[in-house]
Parts: structure tokens; sequence; C-alpha cells
């Protein structure tokens, strides 16, 4: 992670990742680790490295409690699961009883990470996208991270207008380009609203966001045309050669159902792996080895990894409902919402 021993030295992009979009990341998308972002190792070493256990009795109760006053995801909330950890049940029923200084605790000190969203949001925009995200993470930050934001605000508002920027609707151009018909894809070409995905099968988030497909097609049918471009990340080891077997399924009419067995097998995707999965659903195996091999399939491969540079694609899965990035693509509630809003548009 970024240094934060000298402030001149301090990388501005360092302190907004780190800061205001590491959960996100976490929660929604691989990324290449060098962007100083954290990827879903960094994200299981996180978890393994949480304190183990579930507080019962009264200091169980007290927290439940207070987390259920001021939100489980407060900075606050997590600061008191470890310190009650150390606390006798007679000091936590003390506790109960003057719970209200707690909660008045809570919110003196959250004053700062509140003032921290207000003025952020005055900046990039109340109604904005990125507003919403500073406003979501700034209740699950330490005062102490909020502190550090302020220290280096003229930074971390330059690199949330680049993000609001980024999160604009793509230009008519763009849009074009990424829904091309030379995708896979499903839905008809003259369909009202186009979703466009950037995945990588390798991508742990982007076995989520396949549910997601899969619910678009149920939900939708027809209203909707879904184009799946291929975004392998170099530091996921059997993602370029996985991309390629699924373009190679592709040509014989069985995208999907290769794109189904590719992510319910992701510990799996080595090249003896991919074949099985061929015979597994009837592909002639000589013309498949032959696909997967081809220079011309490598290149579909990376054309699409161009595209997706031109849309500013940094991570999968990236999504794009009529040109619009969803902010959370394995989340199907909220992908439900934007292709709604589009074809009521």
């Amino acid at each position: 992670m970024w240094s934060f021993k000298s402030r001149r030295r301090v990388p501005a992009l360092g302190i907004v990742l780190a800061a205001a979009l590491a959960a996100i990341v976490l929660a929604t998308a691989c990324k290449p680790k060098n962007r100083g972002v954290m990827t879903e190792g960094s994200a299981a070493a996180s978890a393994s490295a949480a304190p183990a256990g579930t507080l019962t009795g009264p200091c169980g109760d007290y927290v439940n409690q207070v987390c259920g006053k001021i939100g489980s995801k407060n900075g606050a909330c997590e600061d008191l699961k470890k310190a009650a950890e150390l606390l006798s049940p007679a000091t936590c029923t003390a506790a109960q009883r003057d719970m209200n200084y707690t909660l008045g605790k809570v919110k003196e000190q959250r004053k700062l990470c509140d003032q921290l969203a207000t003025k952020l949001c005055g900046e990039i925009g109340k109604d904005t996208e990125t507003c919403q995200l500073v406003e979501t993470q700034t209740k699950q930050f330490q005062p102490e991270r909020c502190k550090m934001m302020f220290d280096h605000y003229k930074e971390v508002v330059a690199e949330l207008k680049k993000m609001e920027e980024k999160n604009k609707p793509l230009s008519a151009e763009v849009q074009s380009k990424i829904a091309a018909s030379d995708a896979p894809a499903f839905g008809p070409p003259n369909a009202k609203v186009t979703v466009v995905e950037f995945s990588d099968f390798q991508c742990p988030f982007c076995s989520r966001a396949a549910s997601v497909v899969t619910q678009i097609r149920e939900k939708f049918g027809s209203q909707v045309r879904f184009v799946f471009r291929q975004f392998p990340l170099g530091f996921h080891k059997h993602a370029q050669l996985a991309a390629q077997a699924a373009l190679a399924a592709n040509a014989q009419g069985k995208f999907w159902e290769y794109h189904d067995l590719l992510f319910k097998n992701q510990t799996a995707l080595d090249e003896p792996a991919l074949k099985k999965y061929a015979t597994q659903l009837g592909l002639d195996p000589t013309k498949f080895q032959g696909a997967l091999n081809d220079k011309e399939t490598a290149a579909k491969v990376e054309a699409d990894k161009a595209l997706g540079n031109l849309a500013g694609v940094q991570g999968t899965p990236t999504m794009f409902v009529n040109g619009k990035r969803i902010q959370n693509p394995t989340n199907f509630a909220d992908v439900s919402k934007a292709i709604e809003a589009a074809l009521k548009s």
C-alpha cells in the first residue's frame, strides 16, 4: 500500500483508492495489482485477518445494541467489537445502562466524517454517483482516515472529479463500438436497451455478475440486448486462454453454455479442463482445438481488451447500460434498476 509518512509524497490516487474506494473494490471487482488497489487476493487476506468468533452474553448484547443504532458498517462498530472482547460481562452490563453516553461519543467522532462527506459532495455535485459513493464509504471510515483526507483535500477532490468524469455515459461513438455485433450476445440488435459487460473468467466477482446476466435474460427477455466482451486480467494465469476457449465455443454456437461452465469451475481453467468442458457440450474437438490456438482468436480477445481500455475499463466485471457505467454489476437490483430506467427514458 501507499506510504503516508510524508504528506508531500503521498500520491493522491493512493489516498482516494485506499480510503474512499477500497470497500467498493473489494465488493465488486477484480483489479490489476499495480493500480494501488486491493484485489480479490488481498480481500481474502483481510477477511482472514478479521477477529474470529462471535460475542455472546452481556457484551454481545451491548455490541449488538450499539451497532444496531449506529450501523454495522460504521468503523466505530468494529472498534467496539474488538474492545468488548476484553471487557468483563459486568462491565458490559453497566455499559448497557449508560448506552447514551457511547452513542453520544460516536456521534461526536462522526462529525468530522460527516463534514467531509458534505463538503466533498458540494464540490462534485450532490446528485452524482460519486457523491453517493462518498456518503456510503465515509460512514465506515475512522475519524483518522477522514482527517487524513481533509489534510489532502484538494488532491482528493481532484481525483473524485476524475472519477466522476469517468462515470459519465460513454460517447455515442464508443457505445457503438463496444456494442458491435462481433461479440457473443443475446437479445435483438434493435432493443431499446443494450447492456455490455467486460469480464474475466477467472475473476470471482465476475462469477457473481454471471448470475446477474442470467437474471437479466429471465426478467427482461427481448427488451434487452446483452453483449459480452473479454477482458482477461494479466495476473489471472488462466484467464487469457479461458477467454479464447469461450470464443472457440462461440464459433460452434455454444458460447453461453460454455460461459456457464467456466464460471462454475473457476478453479479448473487450465487447457485440459477447457477441452473437457468442450467435450461435455458435444463440441467438435478438432475445430475447438484449432480455434483455441488460432492467432485470430487471440487477436479477438486483444481487440476486446482494447475496446475496454477505450471505455475506461479498469477492472472486472465492468458493465454498461446504454453507455452508463453500473457501479455494482454484481447486484441484480442495481442493474435491474438501471435497465428499467433506460427502458422508461
